[in-house]
């Protein structure tokens, strides 16, 4: 499961995880999309932040108990106290949460920091800093491993990802 900020490329890498792994791949944003039958951007300005994440948390819920390949949860997911909970329980059964870190010198231009990103209004930047800062520390709790994407396409950061997955289990197993 692949968490992060808007940018890091979570979308893109679960993408590459899954060719690579021969499993299947679930975007939770993708989710909400097809529940709500609109964009995520339209869900947060037809009917507000808190219906989006309810939906969101929902997705996140589902997508759990369903797929079993490669899951990429949307940048706000983790905020929600049930889905840490829910990610806590599938930490505990094994599962690996992979915190896809990203400056923002790397995120600019990946997502444009445009308007399409409902909760980059205004001036994009200083938003995306805000929030990497307010997320950061909970990224870091629910992650099993933290992987930066700065400079590497997805398939490099593939490839780190399963390298720190090798060293944790060498890790684990020395321990």
């Amino acid at each position: 499961m692949l968490v992060g900020p808007p940018g890091a490329g979570k979308s893109t890498v679960a993408a590459a995880l899954a060719e690579r792994w021969q499993l299947e791949v679930r975007d939770t944003d993708a989710d909400v999309e097809a529940v709500a039958g609109k964009s995520v951007s339209d869900v947060f300005v037809e009917d507000g932040e808190p219906h989006f994440r309810e939906l969101e948390r929902r997705a996140v819920t589902t997508a759990l108990v369903e797929h079993d390949g490669v899951l990429a949860l949307g940048g706000g997911a983790v905020l929600h106290p049930d889905t840490r909970a829910a990610l806590d329980g599938y930490r505990d059964a094994g599962g690996v949460v992979v915190f896809l870190d990203v400056s923002l010198a790397h995120a600019a231009p990946r997502v444009g920091l445009n308007q399409a990103r409902p909760l980059l209004v205004g001036n994009p930047r200083a938003q995306w800093q805000a929030l990497m800062d307010a997320r950061r520390p909970v990224y870091e709790e629910v992650a099993t491993v933290r992987v930066s994407t700065d400079g590497r396409r997805p398939t490099e950061v593939a490839e780190a990802i399963e390298a720190a997955l090798c060293a944790q289990r060498v890790t684990e197993a020395g321990a």
